[in-house]
């Protein structure tokens, strides 16, 4: 905030923001009184919210066509995105050359949440929000979660709540601002910008906003279908890790957690040699992609109602129609991609001499910017393998995860994926703590990391996929 003469008022030092960080997440009474009051507040929105979504034939899709020479769907503005074709080459995993559908957005989004210290601990200001690919209708969303095309009114509608303070934020203090990626078998090269910025100033709360603590959060990760992924990806954000709220695991794992964010505590491998092991996947991996027309994807088959690959695997394109009473337009229809099965995204953890490591995969995917991105241990949909009769070909680990012991198992929630792209699309999210012993690091696409170490990559672009970011922002929760 200006201090009025032209010279910036003093910020809080940020060696308190981790303490300020570490009160939130330990306050689970904060003014909406408990996450109980929290998930009623939400269920009370849903019933006062219209948000119908309904599948529909292609043509009846409105402003969205085929291109007669392409065959992309898009909309007649050439705003919002595109669903094109990819030509994959790849020397990573079992097929080393494909085609496929996938959503050309090359525009850059904005994921904020607001916070505030409320009483002396800090708020995010969250908001229930309906999208037309939740299973549920609506769940709780960061402050703002908006497309360029949104909030620059590429559709005529209302302004979004909220937006001036992630665009005009001299005024303010601006904990995180990251442009991370999507999913990368999904999106090709798309990015957001996430963001998280402390006011001190009184904020009008709107009917579909709530002040929430860290702390609130972090049992509502817990809940299905609960936080919707933009918040996931956010939270996962935060400058610096952070003790959680969530009483779910013994003292020795909760000192393991705190002591693994801690910037001095023992790890397996220094950063020099963490980043050398990042080039060498770069480096090693090899991997072409070309946006091809759509109607030139093989193997993919085009009936009135969706877009499917002859295997009956992997996913659909499909349109829906959507009306609603709590968005910027009434209505609208739009087409979205619908996964096949519930996603498997798991993460091994282990305590090495007191301190939590975390068993990461440099993971390849088509429509990453930048090739690989740090992964969880285990990211796929276990159906898929079936279907093509592959299962010899499954990730490693994903076998250890669905025979985990109960008792090993410290999180284990099904969360929903982005609802105004994709259609009921699931993945069961899963923390397994392992023995001392267990390896891992002896495969080149696996690495044993501290959360600080992987905080540390947080804070830049490119390094942590969308999935790991939403399993991380549920293991700090953790304690």
């Amino acid at each position: 905030m200006s201090s009025g003469t032209g010279t910036p008022a003093l910020r809080k030092p940020d060696q308190i923001l981790r303490h300020r960080l570490a009160r939130s997440a330990g306050e689970v009474a904060g003014t909406a009184s408990s996450p109980a009051d929290v998930r009623d507040w939400v269920f009370e929105r849903g019933l006062v919210q219209t948000h119908e979504a309904e599948l529909i034939a292609f043509d009846e899709l409105d402003r969205w066509a085929f291109n007669p020479d392409t065959g992309d769907l898009g909309h007649d503005t050439g705003r919002f995105f595109s669903v094109c074709g990819l030509k994959v080459e790849t020397n990573s995993g079992p097929i080393p050359t494909w085609t496929q559908p996938i959503i050309n957005q090359p525009e850059i989004g904005i994921l904020g949440i607001l916070v505030k210290e409320i009483d002396g601990v800090l708020h995010c200001l969250m908001q229930a929000k309906a999208e037309p690919g939740n299973v549920n209708g609506v769940q709780l969303s960061p402050t703002v979660q908006a497309t360029r095309s949104n909030y620059t009114k590429a559709h005529g509608g209302a302004s979004v709540p909220y937006l001036d303070y992630f665009r005009d934020f001299a005024r303010h203090r601006v904990l995180a601002d990251v442009l991370q990626s999507e999913q990368g078998s999904w999106f090709y090269r798309k990015r957001n910008r996430n963001m998280i910025v402390e006011v001190d100033e009184d904020v009008e709360v709107l009917d579909d906003f709530a002040w929430v603590t860290l702390g609130q959060l972090n049992q509502l990760l817990a809940v299905d279908d609960f936080v919707n992924m933009d918040a996931r990806t956010v939270l996962s954000c935060m400058p610096s890790g952070f003790e959680g709220g969530n009483d779910t695991v013994g003292d020795g794992l909760a000192e393991a957690i705190a002591r693994s964010c801690d910037p001095y505590a023992g790890s397996m491998f220094s950063p020099a040699e963490v980043l050398s092991w990042i080039t060498s996947r770069h480096s090693d991996t090899q991997l072409s992609t070309e946006l091809i027309p759509l109607r030139s994807v093989e193997h993919w088959r085009r009936t009135s109602h969706e877009i499917q690959h002859e295997s009956g695997a992997y996913f659909s394109v499909v349109a829906v129609r959507v009306k609603t009473n709590s968005r910027e337009v009434s209505g609208w229809t739009q087409p979205l991609i619908q996964p096949h099965g519930l996603g498997m995204v798991a993460l091994l953890v282990k305590n090495v001499d007191g301190v939590l490591h975390a068993l990461v995969n440099a993971r390849v995917e088509p429509g990453y910017l930048d090739v690989v991105e740090l992964a969880s241990t285990v990211q796929c949909s276990p159906d898929t393998y079936t279907k093509l009769g592959m299962e010899d070909a499954q990730p490693p680990f994903l076998d250890y995860v669905l025979k985990a012991d109960p008792r090993r198992v410290l999180f284990d929630t099904v969360l929903s994926e982005e609802g105004g792209r994709f259609y009921h699309a699931r993945n069961r999210y899963v923390i397994v703590e392992v023995p001392p012993d267990f390896g891992g690091e002896e495969l080149p696409d696996y690495r044993w990391l501290t959360l600080h170490q992987i905080n540390g990559l947080l804070q830049h672009s490119r390094y942590v996929n969308v999935e790991a970011r939403s399993l991380f922002a549920c293991l700090r929760g953790l304690r």
